[in-house]
């Protein structure tokens, strides 16, 4: 390098260190609280979050930092970064963020989806013991009994046997000898 030539350091130290700003720190922070996971793409130039009105890189920067610091676990897979908030990053950014002990992410929170009531009765279906027509355990109405008889299509070719899996010819343990 040339001694006015300042070109490769200034390119080395822009991406070395990445300066956030404290709203787009607080945002990401707040943001892993509160959904308890977060994903980031692998790219470095990308101009925003998908989730987050931060650009990508701050976001990958914050969250290597608190991955060092052992409040999330890291995941890679397929170009994209997996991050889950360990017991301890609960608590580190309870403190940061000033919340009460009440507030969990949501990945600790149990989430209970509403089911629809069951019918009592009155209309078809009889007692509601499940699907279909069937009477009882095992049994077979004469019209609904299986039948395996035929030629056997679709049950191999024999070994030996002329008759290319349609059950004609001989098959090994049809020798006659």
């Amino acid at each position: 390098l040339a001694q006015g030539d300042t070109r490769a350091h200034s390119t080395e130290a822009q991406s070395a260190m990445v300066l956030i700003p404290k709203q787009n720190r607080k945002a990401i922070l707040q943001y892993i609280f509160k959904e308890g996971v977060i994903v980031c793409a692998k790219d470095h130039r990308k101009p925003k979050h998908d989730d987050l009105e931060v650009p990508n890189i701050h976001v990958m920067m914050v969250c290597k930092s608190l991955t060092s610091r052992g409040y999330l676990t890291h995941t890679f897979n397929w170009q994209w970064h997996y991050y889950y908030l360990t017991d301890e990053g609960i608590a580190y950014l309870r403190e940061q963020l000033h919340l009460p002990a009440q507030v969990a992410p949501l990945t600790l929170t149990k989430q209970r989806t509403a089911r629809p009531m069951m019918s009592t009765g009155g209309g078809e279906g009889g007692k509601g013991k499940g699907w279909g027509q069937g009477g009882g355990k095992g049994k077979w109405d004469d019209d609904q009994k299986p039948s395996f008889g035929g030629k056997g299509f679709g049950r191999g070719r024999g070994y030996g046997g002329k008759g290319k899996g349609k059950g004609e010819g001989e098959s090994w343990g049809d020798n006659q000898e």
